[in-house]
Parts: structure tokens; sequence; C-alpha cells
């Protein structure tokens, strides 16, 4: 697992192309005559969400998209908002921000059934938040750190200056019947977007955003002299022993709206039936290929034919590697350039490091730099799906510089075969390889639903030898023989 901080100051807002393509999702239902909900050529209506690092938010646009299936800016504030509480809070932390619903409640409104009417009286917060590092299940006073306590004068007078936080005390239930009023903030957020309530999503999510910065920013010790209370995100990403999948697939999944999304138009100008034919594999097929390959934070990874970089950035992200693509095609390497750019904020947003990453457009048999990385190469992925036997010849060519133990993974196999017999070739190149096959899962490849296989090609020059010494011991036994029945 690698993972690490750094400080960012920085506010995004991912923008529709055209006013045109966006609808009215929001409005005032106490007040039909309020337009501050509707689409507009540069005001839009928006609201901020927090992210984990100091002093990294994004703007968010309150519009929806024409077309269901383009970016949708509610719909990945929500997804972002709820990795955040899920995977970077302490159950103690997540209790101040509610119920995280188990699916998207945006077209189906549960929550009428699930809360009680609200509360006439103001919630109360917990004394205490625990450290990212606390258990519940432990009361020692080791695991059991506040992030700060409510009881002392700098937090309640914190605490009292939020209004945002009290404008919401009308909606406190008690989950039990001896607990405390409390506002369930994330159900609340799912009523709003479910009545489309305007006015109400922005009052809670200014209530999450000040809860957030409270974690982010916790109130100052009365004493002078005592430190600073650290970022409590940060905390978090330290106690993690490997980084949460789907933190991962999160940050891949906001890169790829804002970087890639936009331009996916540009994506389908190719030859068809040619090597150049553009294609994709999910992340859960990349994760697939991660851990088949063992790749580690101290290795190389080279992906040959990268496309806009996802691979590539995958692979740096979620185990530290060095990792470099290179791709012939202009316009996923534009696209690529900008996506890394948008990754690397990204990372920073969330408070994670990602592997050393270059990207290249050029031709992966011409390039020197492929040459030299080649022969240091860990892990190579050729996805040769659409390569003409041509290319795949010259890779098998390029493919003999490769250090002993690394591995070709491609979705055609381009070495030896996964069957050893007496019918082997051993002057065939590709008889130093060791091959293996492992299936991928439906939906594992952008250019169709159904499952498949790919393969394992590791280099192998000592299992050669061995196998080489087996075949001419045998030969020669053989000619003895027949020499001897003369």
């Amino acid at each position: 697992m690698y993972c690490g901080l750094s400080h960012l100051r920085i506010t995004c807002c991912p923008q529709f192309r055209t006013v045109t393509d966006i609808i009215l999702d929001f409005s005032n239902p106490a007040d039909p005559e309020d337009r501050s909900f509707d689409p507009h050529p540069t005001l839009y209506p928006s609201t901020m969400l927090e992210y984990p690092n100091t002093g990294a938010s994004e703007r968010f646009i309150l519009l929806a998209p024409k077309d269901p299936d383009h970016y949708n800016p509610i719909m990945c504030l929500e997804s972002s908002l709820h990795t955040i509480v899920r995977y970077y809070l302490t159950p103690a932390q997540r209790t101040l921000f509610g119920t995280i619903p188990n699916k998207d409640l945006v077209n189906e409104d549960l929550f009428e059934f699930d809360c009680p009417s609200p509360a006439t009286s103001a919630p109360s917060p917990p004394s205490s938040i625990g450290s990212p590092s606390s258990d519940d299940s432990t009361s020692s006073s080791s695991s059991q750190c506040s992030l700060f306590s409510l009881s002392s004068e700098s937090s309640l007078t914190s605490i009292d200056s939020l209004t945002c936080i009290s404008a919401l005390s009308s909606y406190a239930t008690r989950r039990t019947p001896s607990s405390a009023p409390s506002v369930d903030y994330l159900r609340l957020l799912q009523r709003a977007i479910n009545k489309h309530d305007g006015p109400l999503f922005l009052k809670v999510m200014d209530a999450i955003n000040a809860l957030l910065r409270l974690l982010k920013y916790p109130p100052l010790p009365l004493d002078l002299f005592e430190p600073t209370p650290p970022n409590y995100f940060h905390g978090a990403i330290k106690s993690w022993t490997r980084m949460p999948p789907p933190v991962v697939e999160r940050i891949i999944d906001e890169t790829y709206q804002r970087a890639v999304g936009p331009h996916v138009h540009r994506l389908t100008r190719y030859e068809a039936f040619s090597s150049e034919v553009y294609g994709e594999l999910m992340p859960t097929f990349v994760s697939d290929i991660i851990r088949a390959t063992g790749l580690r934070e101290d290795m190389l990874f080279l992906d040959l034919g990268a496309g806009v970089g996802n691979v590539v950035l995958q692979v740096a992200l979620e185990t530290g590697c060095r990792a470099y693509g290179i791709e012939i095609m202009p316009e996923p390497a534009s696209i690529g350039r900008s996506q890394l750019e948008q990754f690397r904020t990204r990372c920073r947003m969330w408070g994670v490091r990602m592997g050393d990453v270059e990207l290249e457009q050029g031709d992966m048999l011409k390039s020197e730099k492929v040459d030299k990385l080649v022969k240091e190469a860990d892990v190579v992925l050729v996805n040769n799906k659409v390569f003409q036997e041509p290319l795949n010849e010259a890779l098998r060519q390029k493919f003999l510089d490769l250090k002993e133990g690394a591995i070709i993974v491609s979705l055609k196999c381009l070495m030896g075969s996964t069957h050893h017999g007496n019918t082997m070739q051993l002057d065939d190149i590709g008889e130093i390889f060791t091959v293996t096959s492992r299936p991928f899962q439906p939906g594992s490849v952008s250019w169709g639903g159904g499952g498949g296989e790919y393969f394992l090609q590791r280099m192998n020059r000592e299992d050669y030898a061995r196998r080489l010494r087996q075949f001419e011991s045998a030969r020669s036994g053989l000619g003895r023989s027949t020499r001897s029945r003369r």
C-alpha cells in the first residue's frame, strides 16, 4: 500500500459543454417564483464539498444532464461524500453524519419510512469523536483518544457558531428512547434530493461541510503552548494498511468524468480493422491484473498502447509503483496528458500519493524510451486484442530483452503455449516464457459485455534451459538406443 499526504488549496468545478445539455433538478417548494435553481449560462446554482486534504474543496453544479448516461454532478457529490464518511471516519465519527444509505435513493424515497417526525428539541452532539485509530469496542484511553471534546469551552463555542447546524435542529430525532436527539444529515440529504428541494439540500450540505471542516481544522486549544490539532483525515490515511479499493475507484471515476468524459467522442476516430482500434480495461480488471502479477511499490510497470492512460494511473495509485505508458494515436495521448494532471489533483484532494507516472505519445516500436525501459520492466501490459500479426511479431522480438521473471500481460497469447510436451518447439523464441491463462469477468472490457481470458507470460530462461537439457538428454538416449539395436 502506498499513500501519503500533500497539501492543496483548490476549488474545482466540472462544467457542461452548453446550457442546453442540462435541465433543472432542484426548485424551492416554498416559493414557486424562486428562479435561483434554474439553468443559466454563467450563474449556476451550486454547493461545495470539503475533501479530506487540508484546503481542498470542490464546487458542484446543482443541475442534471439531459442524457442520464452523462456526468451528473449531484450523483458524483453524493458518491464522493459517502466514500469519505465510510472510509475516512471511525464509527464514532460517522454517527455525526448519520446513516449511509445501502443504495442510491435518488429515484426512490425511503426517507419517510425510516425517519420519525422531527423532534422539537435541538440535537445534542456526542461528547467526543474517536480518533482515526480508535476502536468502539475498546474503552482504554489509548484507543479512545478524542478528536476534540465538545465539553470544552473552545469546542462549544465552535459548535454554537455553526448556525448552519442549528438551522436543521427541527429535524432531530431520537434513535433510541434513551438517546439524545440528533440529525441524520445523510438521510436528510437524500430526502432533499428525492423531493428536489433546493433550499433544504443547500442547508444540509452547509451542515455536512461544517462537520467536515471541524475534522479538518479542529478547534485550537485554549493553552497557546499546546500544539495545533492535526487534520484528522490525515491520521485516517496513516492508519490504512492498504488503500481501500472504493477510494481508488472513486478517484479514478472522478478523474475520468472530468478529463475524459467530455472528450469521449474524440476516441472513436480510428481506422477500422487496424491495430489502433481504441478499447479500455475496466478498473476491476486492472485490480485483478495487479493481484495476478504481484505488482508492488518497488516495481516498474509499462503499458504499450496506453490509450488515455487509465491503467497506468490506476496501478500507480493502487500500488505506488513507477508506471510508464505510450500511445501512438494523438487524440487519446492528448486526453491522457490532461487526465494525468487531473489525477494528480484528485490524489492531492483525497490526501493520497501515487507512484511516478510518465505518459508518452509515440510508436512503441521506435521509442528509445521503450527500448530502455523494457530491459528494466517488471510487468508489461499489451492490450493486443486487435493487433495485427506483424505488430505482435515485432513485440515478440522486443520482449526478448526482458529481465528474468518479468511478466507480459496480454489479451492474446504472445509467447509460447500454455502446455509443454514432447511436441514443444524449442527453437521458438516464445518457449523462454512460462505461460498461464486467467479468466476475466463480464464487464471487464469496454468493447464487449462478455467475459474471456488473458495471458500471463513470465520470462523464464532458467526453466527453458532445464527443458532444453532434458530434451537433448532424451534425444541423446534415443540415439544410443538406436545404435545398440543395430
